[in-house]
């Protein structure tokens, strides 16, 4: 139970990546902590200047109290050539989201500046982003705890582990011949076997760069790991992670962000689209706020969703790309495409959305379930096909638009027919199709997830149990 006693406050210095698809989470879990440790917690989210209008528009979705529950600071971005002054987040680096990401995880360049910061703000306890592994280091030399907190789950946790574990045994240091045909099956889950294709692995387990490793060290360093997730959605996967000690403490604390407005504030145009469309009937597409996707892609995506002959609501963030010519007269009022920002929880939550066809990106998995929407899987880059498997073989919720060939490398990957397109949305969203059982078994754990965030749930334990055990070092460190 949070301490209620008069006492300092408990100061804690949050620090995301620099991607709007960390930094949402990340003042979500600063909110959180405010509520969860009332008069107790005093969180700070840490960004880069150009950073600070995301952490605004993440703290408006909680409401106008949340500004004053939660403060920003600033520490400079580093300097990368080639990078246009005040680019700071992947997710507005278009073409050159590569050079802020190979700059994030360079120690030599990011770790002074927030290093400073460290130091100067004197917090009680920081909160890292996974990547930022050289904090944990900082805060034991300060004598605090350091929290990681991973935007994935224990299942993506996992089977990254078991990956990793899989490429070191393979030993050679490069990327086996042939690895279109390759996969690497893994066993030992609460699940039959895992298996991922070489094409489909996170980056740098296929050149081998190694660069998990000092992430890996860290975590074991860290006080404990926060993962956005609940324990009931991943219960084995959360039960195996702390039985094989992957985190000194564990906290599964999602869905953190806020409920949807009601419907009477709507605003957005193409929410009251969405009530003019039959329940269940439309499908909402989106890929993200950084992987890059071709025009020709974009080009067989728009036909496919013509040719589905389903409704569509699709979130277009490829600047200057416009549909084949006639598409719109075609399409008409049975689709609407919305240009760069789309309030996708909100979204999600319209009785019309029958299908959410994603890239599985963490967040974006989380609010579909939390909103009860089962999922067409179209994975990209990172860990997302990892987060696929953990839609579609693991909660069966979703399907695969494509089985044919994909990769995480952008000149490897192959264009999805219109036709394959078009069969994958139609066949899903038919009455009686792998659709509607998704979607019960969806709804069964939006359920679960709203349990889960009410008072006495898990996740509304364990976020009091971090503040908790914050408070309790504290005193500790005291003595």
């Amino acid at each position: 139970m949070v301490s209620s006693e008069p006492s300092e406050k408990l100061r804690i210095l949050l620090m995301p990546f620099f991607v709007t698809s960390h930094i949402g989470p990340f003042t979500d879990l600063a909110v959180g902590l405010a509520v969860a440790g009332a008069g107790v917690v005093d969180p700070t989210i840490a960004v880069t200047p150009a950073n600070v209008a995301v952490v605004r528009s993440a703290l408006d979705r909680h409401g106008p109290e949340a500004c004053s529950l939660v403060k920003i600071a600033t520490y400079p971005f580093p300097r990368v050539d080639g990078l246009a002054p005040g680019v700071e987040n992947l997710s507005a680096a278009g073409i050159d989201a590569w050079r802020i990401d190979a700059a994030a995880v360079d120690e030599a360049l990011t770790r002074p500046a927030q290093e400073a910061l460290i130091r100067e703000r004197r917090s009680d306890a920081v909160v890292t982003d996974v990547h930022f592994f050289w904090n944990s280091a900082v805060a034991a030399e300060l004598g605090v705890p350091c929290v990681a907190f991973s935007g994935i789950g224990p299942f993506t946790a996992l089977t990254m582990g078991r990956l990793t574990d899989a490429v070191v045994a393979n030993g050679d240091g490069s990327e086996p011949e042939s690895s279109q045909s390759q996969e690497v099956v893994l066993r030992g889950f609460p699940w039959p076997e895992i298996r991922i294709p070489v094409t489909e692995m996170p980056e740098f387990l296929r050149c081998r760069s190694g660069e998990l490793n000092p992430c890996v060290e860290a975590l074991g360093r860290c006080f404990g790991q926060v993962m956005n997730t609940f324990f009931e959605l991943e219960r084995p996967f959360c039960e195996l992670l702390v039985r094989e000690g992957r985190a000194k403490r564990a906290y599964f604390v999602a869905p953190l962000y806020p409920p949807p407005p009601p419907p009477a504030g709507v605003k957005e145009p193409c929410i009251g689209w969405l009530g003019s469309k039959p329940s269940c009937s439309v499908v909402y597409v989106c890929f993200g706020t950084y992987a890059a996707v071709s025009a020709d892609q974009l080009r067989e995506l728009a036909l496919g969703l013509e040719a589905s002959g389903k409704p569509f609501l699709w979130a277009v963030r490829a600047d200057g790309w416009a549909p084949p010519e006639g598409w719109e007269e075609l399409v008409g009022d049975r689709g609407m495409l919305v240009r760069g920002w789309a309030p996708q929880t909100t979204i999600l939550a319209q009785p019309a959305v029958g299908a959410f066809l994603t890239h599985c990106g963490a967040s974006s998995v989380l609010e579909a379930v939390a909103a009860g929407v089962p999922m067409l899987t179209w994975p990209l880059v990172f860990d997302q096909f990892i987060g696929e498997r953990l839609v579609t073989e693991v909660l069966g919720i979703g399907e695969r638009v494509w089985d044919g060939p994909r990769s995480t490398r952008y000149e490897e990957r192959e264009v999805v027919p219109a036709e394959a397109v078009a069969r994958a949305v139609a066949r899903f969203l038919e009455p009686g199709g792998a659709g509607e059982a998704g979607r019960g078994r969806a709804r069964e754990l939006a359920a679960k997830a709203r349990a889960a965030v009410a008072e006495g749930g898990s996740s509304y334990c364990d976020l009091r149990r971090l503040v908790d055990d914050l408070v309790e070092a504290k005193i500790r460190g005291r003595e």
